[in-house]
């Protein structure tokens, strides 16, 4: 990656996903905490628990895998 050089675009996505993730996460585990008054079918597989959690690894792994600094580590090793 060159100085000014474009970053991938699934850094940002990654990331956008990891936040996402989290913020269905979240509300999963306060719906587990505080059950609404009226429970929808199937509530009790508590599928926002599950896709939040796998939409939030899923970005961790996005961002970690494309960060800026490890391309540039990679380009550097390459580059030798």
């Amino acid at each position: 990656m060159k100085a000014g050089g474009a970053l991938s675009i699934w850094f940002f996505t990654g990331i956008s996903l990891a936040v996402n993730g989290f913020i269905i996460l979240a509300a999963g585990l306060y719906e587990l905490a505080n059950p609404p008054k009226h429970q929808v079918i199937l509530g009790n597989l508590h599928a926002n628990i599950w896709w939040g959690a796998l939409l939030f690894v899923l970005g961790l792994f996005f961002s970690i895998r494309y960060s800026p600094a490890r391309e540039r580590a990679r380009l550097a090793a390459s580059s030798k």
